[in-house]
This record gives structure tokens, sequence and C-alpha cells, in this order.
């Protein structure tokens, strides 16, 4: 049998646009007739179990390990699939909360292959989607929560009839792809709306709410809206995170809320993670489990107080350090960049940052510096080792052009080292291999320290 390396290199001769990001997202580049057409060489095995579908430009993936934490305290034996990954490929497919073992990927891709042969243009996104779809069939998992990779429209994961819809936050992101309008971005990411299958949606900016709204109704399905059906407020926040309470809509089933979801009462939880767009992450989180919920998925409302207080999501927001204070953080748009400086301004008021920042070549590098530069003290532009990064001296450019002074520094760890002698608080982020080579270099940091 192949090595775990063997394996990852044997799918590379396949088209992967996580790298190649120059082609069109359109019907023949991106369509759902070669992955429906692997499956069924492979048995169907979506179909083997409940599924939780999650799209969205901001949120997905914290989302997503929300609804898995939760669950799984429930007592469900869960999978869970994401993308990207941050350290590890076997991140990406999961079951019970742990990764897919280096044995089994080599066996499925051993397995998998042949078939895949007689799919003409298979792409790379595609066999892995149905790797973790068969990998879920055959650990007998109860329920699986799966993000979506890119849109959601043409997605591969868009083969599934989930119990549950989820569409986080929308911003923009992927323009060349997606569209350039919000709009458009939330026509491609409501395509993972079903017939008569329940909508959770995060508060979306009137062009997009507009869009799901009508999708919805197209397709009979209900839509519950956090800040509308779904109320949230926060409340304290403290070391190790902060809590929220939340309000179930009018309207929950009678089996639901034999288990604690009551209509109209307020509930609280406390959340392990930083940053009050978080919260509506969160509720998101509690209203797909209560639709799940109500599809014979029961869990009480202790056991999802229970997974949230454990659920854990790094480099996002995530505190390296505090004595120096070092935050890692993927925020790769304007959006998410914005959110970024709010947080940290309420988590921890009066500080001066230094950021160290780089990118994806496909993002709106002037959006994201735009957002950060007004709060930093110092500012360094810097490159992840990943093949799509952005040369940090056009980052320079622009960041000079927006007023900034910054620095160019080749790599992260060297620029974790310079951004700690500054003194000041320290945030890297810019996207999400930045954060990943942020936990790397603090890390071998900490180690060389001992």
């Amino acid at each position: 049998m192949p090595t775990y390396e063997q394996s990852l290199a044997r799918l590379e001769r396949f088209a992967n646009y996580e790298i190649n990001r120059s082609v069109s997202y359109a019907p023949g580049t991106f369509e759902l007739g070669r992955m429906r057409a692997l499956l069924a060489r492979l048995g169907d095995p979506h179909r083997a179990y409940p599924s939780i579908h999650i799209a969205g430009s901001k949120g997905k993936g914290s989302t997503a390990a929300m609804i898995e934490a939760i669950l799984r305290r429930g007592g469900h034996r869960t999978g869970l699939y994401i993308s990207p990954h941050l350290h590890s490929f076997g991140e990406r497919i999961q079951v019970a909360g742990a990764a897919i073992s280096e044995e089994e990927f080599a066996g499925l891709v051993d397995e998998l292959l042949p078939h895949a042969e007689t799919v003409p243009g298979i792409t790379w996104f595609e066999l892995i989607t149905a790797l973790a779809f068969l990998h879920y069939a055959r650990r007998r998992v109860d329920v699986a929560v799966i993000e979506v990779g890119l849109g959601g429209r043409l997605d591969a994961t868009n083969v599934i009839t989930p119990l549950v819809s989820v569409i986080t936050s929308l911003s923009y992101e992927h323009t060349a792809w997606l569209g350039d309008t919000l709009a458009q971005i939330a026509f491609e990411k409501a395509g993972i709306i079903k017939p008569h299958v329940p909508v959770v949606c995060a508060p979306q900016e009137a062009e997009a709410l507009a869009v799901i709204e009508r999708v919805c109704a197209e397709r009979h399905a209900t839509l519950a809206l956090v800040g509308r059906e779904w109320e949230a407020r926060p409340g304290p926040i403290h070391e190790q995170g902060q809590s929220f309470e939340v309000r179930c809509p009018v309207g929950v089933p009678a089996g639901v809320a034999a288990v604690g979801w009551r209509a109209g009462e307020w509930l609280r939880f406390d959340l392990p993670l930083i940053g009050r767009h978080q919260i509506v992450n969160a509720t998101c989180a509690l209203a797909a489990v209560v639709q799940a919920a109500a599809a014979g998925l029961a869990v009480t409302v202790e056991a999802a107080a229970d997974g949230l207080r454990a659920v854990h999501w790094p480099g996002r927001g995530e505190v390296l350090a505090r004595d120096p204070l070092v935050i890692a953080d993927g925020a790769h748009n304007g959006d998410s960049a914005r959110k970024l400086v709010a947080m940290l301004e309420e988590w921890f008021p009066g500080r001066r940052w230094t950021f160290v920042v780089g990118t994806l070549s496909d993002k709106d590098h002037a959006a994201i510096l735009r957002e950060l530069i007004p709060a930093a003290a110092h500012l360094l532009v810097t490159r992840s080792q990943s093949g799509r990064a952005t040369d940090p001296e056009l980052l320079a450019g622009i960041a000079r052009r927006l007023g900034a002074d910054a620095r160019v520094v080749d790599a992260v760890p060297a620029a974790l080292e310079q951004a700690l002698a500054f003194g000041e608080a320290v945030c890297l982020t810019g996207s999400l291999s930045i954060a990943a080579e942020a936990r790397a270099a603090w890390a071998a940091r900490s180690v060389r320290r001992t």
C-alpha cells in the first residue's frame, strides 16, 4: 500500500483549484455531474447518514466546528469536513473529533483512484470530498457537518440533501469567481438551499438577504434569521472567552421543547472564542442544532452548552500568548479585518498593536490593509509559504499609498521576531496560512526558550 505522503502525491496530478485560481467559476469547470458519477460508483456513501451543510464568506468554519462540538457532546458520532486545513491535511476529514489517520487516508485513496480514472475531468477537491463522504459511511457516523469549499451552487459538497442548510455572514470574497456584488455572491451561496429543507441564516446586508429570501421562497424552504427569529445578546467578556444569551423563536417543535429548547426563554451559554462576531456564529449553530433535533437528532440545552464551552477553533482570534500578547487570526477580507480590529479594541482596550500581515494573491489586499492600518502602531508585511501568497513588496506599496509605513520581512518566523522587538502587542493576520505559520513559529520559539 502506498504511504500517506505517496497518497497525497498521487492526488496532485488532478486539477486543484485551491491552488490554481486562473480558471473560470462556471459550469464546465465547476459542475456536479462528475461528483455524482464518482459517488454512484462508490455506492452513494453521502446518503448513508444525515448531514448539515454550511456556506458563507466568513464564519462558516467556526460555525461548523460549533455544530460538530454540540452534536458530539449530545451523544452523536460526528463527521466534520472543513477546508482549508491549518497544519495537516487530516484536519479536513474528522470523525468524533479525530482527524482521519494516515493509514485510513492512504487506503481510501488507493480504493478511490481506479474509480476516478473513469470520470473525465475529476478534480482534486471532488476526489477528497468523495473520500470524506466514503470515510464517514465506513465509520458509521450519525451525522456529518459539511463545510462548503467555494461558493455553494457549484461546489462539490452540494450533492448532499441536508437536514438543514446554514448560510453565515456574506461579504466580498473571490469576486473574480463569485461576482462583484453581494447579490451575485448571495446567489452562489444560496445554491446550497434545497427544496423543503430549512435554512438558518446569519444577519446579512439587505442586498444579500433579499436573494436568500427569494431562493427560500422559490424552494419552499423555511428561513430562520439570526437577529429576527433567533435573538442573541452579548454577556460579559473574560479571559477564557465570553458569555451570551439566546432566545428561541416561537414555533419550536414540541419534541425539541421537551429537551429544554422553549420558545421565548433566554438561555445562557459560554464560548471560549473571542470576538462578538462569534456570538452570531454560535447562534447560527444553535439554531441549526434545533432544526436537526426536530428531524430526530435530539440534543439537550445542557449538551449544547457543554459543546460550545468545549469548542476549539485555532487560528481565528486565537491568543497564542498573553505576556507578550500575541494573537493569530485568519482575517482574509475587508469585513473580517474590520471585525478583527473591533475584537482587539473590545478585548484588549488601550493596547498598541504591531500587525504582521500577509495575504493570498486573489484577495482584496487594499480592503484588508485599509481596516488594519488605523489600528497599527507598526506594520510588517510578509508572505506565507503558500503558492498563492502575495509578494510582500506589493503589499508594502499598497500600504504606503494608504499612508502607512510598512516594513517588508520575507518569512513569518522572522516577522514575528521583529514584531516582538517593538514591545507592543502583536497580531499576525491576513490569511489562514499566516495564522497557521504564526502558530508554528510561536510553538517553535517557545520550545527554543525552554
